[in-house]
């Protein structure tokens, strides 16, 4: 079965090697010939081989055609530009978005740019607590496909799904998106915790307070609270807002540190989702009127150069 994937990056390469567990075929379409080459000569990724049998292209009309599936991997900022390319070849083939976040300016989600563009409903959000080098390693790992496409579905079943990786199916679109952004705004709360000592007993507890508030921005924004409870939800928050392999909580312990010198290098060098997300939030429950005193307190530290020790206030209620 031929499995298109849309960027080579961590998360595209990672879950290509997954497909390719199952004897797919494996494209993979990058913009930069520079990239491609760099990967066809260094044959490796994260320390693991890369099969010698993918294909790879900057065409993407040649990436898509007579395809089974499509796998959008980029970051949220370049969704739009490809998928516009994407566009002219496109012939409903079922696509799975593995991209979080919100657009800056539009406060859009990845599943709505993408179904708006190319007028299609065949097409779903996988999501789940997994960092991309434990994918790559064949680390048994579990993630949540959103989506109402049957067909979608029983492509995931016979391509990806096996011992070493569980998919959870639900119809909660809306919740999966907002769990997969909202975790990296924890994160950078949490790693804030961690940098001031504040000690794993109050960085747990501001996670488990963010879950409360995410249960109640998942319900006002129209999805399924229960989404919280899956692989989307709990896996990938506790993961992410606990672990020094999120860039996320690396950045957040950053500040809680206070060196301002280490968080503008990390800022220049290093793409930190919770930070753009912060303000993507912010914006939409703005827009639909919906207050989270959380999201509040992240986005006046972070675009506000508030006192981080409001973050503490929150904690205390006050």
């Amino acid at each position: 079965m031929k499995i298109s994937i849309i960027g080579c990056g961590a998360f595209g390469l990672a879950i290509a090697k997954r497909f390719y567990n199952k004897n797919n075929e494996i494209y993979l379409w990058n913009k930069f010939n520079n990239e491609i080459d760099r990967l066809k000569e260094e044959k490796k990724y994260m320390g693991e081989d890369l099969p010698g049998d993918y294909k790879y292209t900057t065409n993407i009309s040649e990436c898509i055609k007579d395809t089974k599936l499509i796998v959008i991997a980029l970051p949220l900022a370049f969704i739009k530009d490809a998928v516009i390319l994407m566009k002219e070849y496109y012939h409903n083939e079922p696509i799975i978005i593995g991209s979080k976040g919100i657009e800056q300016g539009t406060n859009k989600f990845a599943y709505e740019i993408i179904s708006n563009i190319l007028k299609t409903n065949n097409i779903g959000i996988i999501s789940g607590g997994t960092f991309a080098t434990d994918m790559i390693k064949n680390k048994p790992i579990g993630l949540t496909l959103a989506t109402n496409s049957k067909e979608l579905k029983e492509i995931i079943n016979i391509s990806l799904k096996n011992n070493d990786l569980d998919i959870q199916y639900t119809n909660d679109i809306i919740g999966t998106e907002l769990c997969g952004a909202y975790k990296n705004i924890v994160a950078i709360a949490s790693g804030i915790i961690n940098g001031l000592e504040y000690g794993d007993s109050s960085k747990f507890y501001l996670i488990t307070k963010a879950v409360y508030d995410l249960k109640e921005l998942t319900i006002s924004l129209g999805g399924n609270k229960d989404t919280i409870l899956t692989y989307a939800g709990i896996d990938d928050l506790y993961m992410t807002c606990s672990s020094n392999s999120s860039r996320n909580f690396t950045f957040g312990n950053l500040i809680g540190k206070g060196n301002k010198k280490d968080i503008n290098d990390y800022k220049k060098t290093t793409t930190i989702e919770g930070l753009y997300t912060t303000k993507s939030i912010y914006d939409l429950l703005k827009e639909k009127n919906i207050s989270s005193n959380f999201v509040n307190v992240m986005y006046e530290i972070l675009y506000n150069n508030k006192d981080i020790n409001i973050l503490i206030d929150y904690l205390k209620g006050n």
